[in-house]
């Protein structure tokens, strides 16, 4: 039998207060609805059917890269509608694993256990199976209804609740899962007749207990994991949730960290032994930090990959960028998309590179722009360096050979080349090649004016 899994994405979130889809709302630098693909995705199901509305265009484009079936639902009638679109797709043979959009944190080993829950045995025909859970304060969510054996009977939706069901604690998460031939059967029955005027699924659940069909329930073991999104308050609890599991788990495995609750990681992020994390440091994107590598407070690295032992010092900026074994970043440096640095590079406060090669052991160590630069074995930039890469209208290279020393305050203008083991005189502005081994400059002679008189304030 194969398995079709339905997420249903198409509310509009009023109570997000925000012109973009609650769905496309990030947790840990992802959509809430990327995060239930892939956990869907984990499943490995024969098709995923996104049925869509509210923002409809901006979500697919958003996550155009995801193997899914896009479905419109026109009018947002309700969850049993919504499965009414999505069920002319699926093949008559199916178990269907119904997900929402707006639970980001559903694990697929929950989600593993409620299939398993509903597939048919000798004994009996296929179940429908939901996946419940026991709150404290079920307030706004489905109540399960059981008779004195303890069967579910129904759902009752909180709005359609009377006073002694709403002390009910078991309440229905929005995941379930059933034959798609049952589904074919029961959704066409259902009626607009609550509260809301909606088609509820849940109304499936006396439709099965007036045909005597079995209804199975798995118990969530995580509260959190069936935690939906209603508001930005809900989103911002399940991310400080996350972020505390991913940081508990990192400090397991030899991390330290100095406060988990000033840590944000918004994607993937892979630590060697005796990594060091301060605090309100941000990872995002695909992030690799070796063996001993030290970030300090208030850094954010995107798509960084760091060697073994690396230092990364106060609020500094990394991004798209590799960084070899033994290499000190900061404070207050911003190392830009397409830099590479060999072992035991340096990189000081106030520096920026950009599209930037540093060989074996080159330092520049305070105030600096390097841009569109390959440098050479244990070269020196000096202070207030700058690579005037662009003419107006196109970026230029410039290419410093090995051992070179720069002083401070130099312009080179590219392109150009610098020879290995030339000197370049503080205050120059260099626009032609530089030869190997010899001290360049264009310093104008120094003069003083006698008898110069400063201004005086009127």
């Amino acid at each position: 039998m194969s398995l079709q899994i339905v997420i249903l994405a198409a509310g509009q979130g009023k109570r997000m207060y925000s012109k973009t889809p609650k769905v496309l709302h990030c947790l840990a630098g992802k959509p809430m609805l990327q995060w239930v693909i892939e956990t869907a995705q984990q499943l490995n199901p024969d098709a995923i059917h996104v049925v869509y509305g509210h923002g409809g265009e901006e979500i697919k484009s958003a996550l155009n890269h995801s193997p899914v079936n896009w479905i419109l639902q026109a009018e947002q009638l309700g969850t049993g509608h919504a499965v009414k679109q999505a069920l002319t797709h699926i093949p008559t043979q199916s178990q269907v694993l119904i997900l929402s959009g707006d639970v980001p944190l559903i694990r697929a080993e929950t989600l593993r256990g409620l299939i398993k829950g509903s597939l048919p045995n000798e004994k009996k025909p296929a179940p429908l199976s939901l996946l419940v859970a026991i709150l404290d304060n079920p307030t706004g969510l489905g109540r399960i209804i059981r008779n004195e054996s303890g069967e579910i009977q129904a759902i009752i939706e909180e709005k359609d609740a009377t006073a002694e069901q709403k002390q009910i604690k078991e309440i229905y998460s929005g995941i379930c899962c059933a034959p798609a031939a049952d589904l074919a059967r029961w959704l066409p029955k259902l009626n607009a007749h609550n509260a809301q005027g909606e088609y509820y699924l849940t109304d499936i659940i006396a439709m099965a207990v007036a045909e005597n069909l079995p209804i199975t329930s798995i118990q969530a073991k995580d509260i959190m994991e069936i935690q939906g999104v209603n508001n930005r308050l809900q989103l911002q609890q399940l991310e400080r949730v996350w972020q505390k599991q991913v940081a508990e788990q990192l400090m397991l495995s030899g991390v330290s960290i100095s406060d988990a609750n000033r840590l944000d990681i918004r994607g993937e992020l892979q630590c060697g032994q005796d990594v060091f994390i301060d605090v309100n440091v941000i990872l995002s994107g695909k992030v690799s930090l070796g063996k001993g590598c030290r970030i300090g407070p208030n850094c954010v690295l995107t798509n960084v990959v760091l060697g073994e032992n690396c230092e990364i010092f106060a609020n500094s900026v990394l991004e798209d960028c590799v960084l070899d074994n033994n290499c000190h970043i900061g404070p207050f440096a911003r190392i830009r998309p397409g830099t590479k640095l060999a072992a035991g590079c340096k990189i000081g406060n106030f520096v920026e590179t950009k599209n930037a090669v540093f060989a074996e052991g080159t330092k520049a160590s305070h105030l600096s722009y390097l841009g569109d630069v390959t440098i050479g074995k244990e070269v020196n930039i000096g202070a207030g360096t700058i690579t005037c890469n662009y003419d107006g209208a196109n970026k230029h290279q410039t290419i410093i050979e090995d051992g070179v020393f720069i002083g401070s305050d130099t312009q080179l203008v590219a392109p150009v080349r610098i020879g290995a083991n030339a000197t370049i005189g503080a205050g120059s502005t260099i626009r032609k090649d530089v030869p190997e081994g010899e001290l360049t400059l264009t310093v104008s002679k120094q003069k003083t004016i006698l008898g110069w008189k400063r201004p005086v304030k009127k």
